[in-house]
């Protein structure tokens, strides 16, 4: 009996340690450019699913309007083409450099963001997700801005043509 709570505890320390000198050996990837450790894209994304979790489903208080995807394109302008692109744009050298590559959001075939509920994109932009450079913009923007840019992201692939060429001025 004492040999196998030994073995136990033996077996117990042995996962930490190894862990530990995994990360302190230099083992761990934490360049941009390193390769993703195996699984890291599974629990990433379930942790993100489970965090949004019944908040995707929220419908946005501000109605599609003309005006508000307006507003949103100005704010996406203003705030995340630097890193997601324009519709026409080259990726700048900030999203060139960053892992996970940002994902381009302004789409027009319902792929990427435009497929995602309008809840989860405003819970995303809101909160941010950790360890990806995506800021949380809960405390520099309003709900409103939050929710303009999520219905604009959400509704990419049938914007207005005025707010189509919204998305094409350089940012400013």
């Amino acid at each position: 009996m004492t040999k196998m709570l030994l073995g136990i505890a033996i077996g117990i320390c042995i996962l930490p340690l190894a862990a530990y000198l995994f990360v302190a050996s230099g083992g761990m990837p934490v360049a941009t450019q390193g390769k993703p450790l195996p699984f890291e894209r599974l629990v990433a994304h379930l942790a993100l699913h489970a965090a949004v979790g019944r908040e995707a489903d929220q419908p946005s208080p501000v109605e599609a309007t003309e005006a508000s995807l307006a507003a949103g394109a100005k704010i996406y302008q203003a705030q995340c083409a630097v890193c997601h692109g324009s519709p026409d744009g080259p990726p700048t050298a900030i999203a060139l450099g960053m892992y996970p590559k940002p994902p381009p959001l302004i789409r027009f075939d319902k792929t990427g963001v435009t497929d995602d509920s309008v809840g989860e994109t405003y819970w995303k932009a809101k909160h941010g997700i950790r360890l990806t450079g995506m800021p949380g913009f809960g405390g520099s923007l309003s709900d409103t801005e939050l929710w303009q840019v999520s219905l604009l992201l959400q509704r990419a692939h049938e914007l207005p043509p005025s707010v189509s060429r919204l998305l094409s001025e350089r940012p400013k």
